[in-house]
């Protein structure tokens, strides 16, 4: 059974117009993405999970139509199931959004960079070059 299309419709309309949302088929269900990170996701279960960073997990758990994830026997803990009950009317749907969306930001916000890649180093001047090589061999 595929990810339930009205849902998924009204999930469209609460994002529409705003900027950087990607929606992606995946794993047979249908993700939503800011940034690249999935803020919500539409099982083909017909789950709705909707992302949660660790310090708002158990005190979202611990709200009502919200149970955790179970994914092959394991929790998922980046996520969370908002059980159909509470997704009943647009309202609903569109604080659970919120919420996804603001975890997903959280969670990019905190994420630590990348390493440099070759495209930016070239770019820096030749002193900061030395100091990364320098920082780099302190790393080994």
């Amino acid at each position: 059974m595929p990810y339930d299309e009205k849902i998924a419709e009204r999930v469209r309309r609460v994002l529409s117009g705003r900027p950087g949302i990607v929606e992606k088929k995946m794993m047979g269900g249908l993700a939503f993405t800011i940034g690249g990170g999935m803020c919500c996701y539409l099982s083909r279960k017909g789950y709705f999970l909707l992302r949660v960073t660790p310090e708002v997990r158990e005190q979202t758990l611990a709200m009502t139509h919200v149970k955790p994830t179970d994914f092959a026997g394991r929790q998922m803990s980046g996520f969370v199931i908002v059980q159909p009950e509470g997704l009943r009317t647009e309202a609903q749907l569109a604080k659970w959004i919120e919420r996804g969306i603001a975890n997903t930001t959280a969670m990019a916000a905190a994420k630590p960079s990348k390493r440099t890649t070759a495209r930016e180093t070239a770019a820096k001047k030749p002193s900061e070059k030395k100091a990364a090589s320098k920082s780099a061999c302190a790393r080994r």
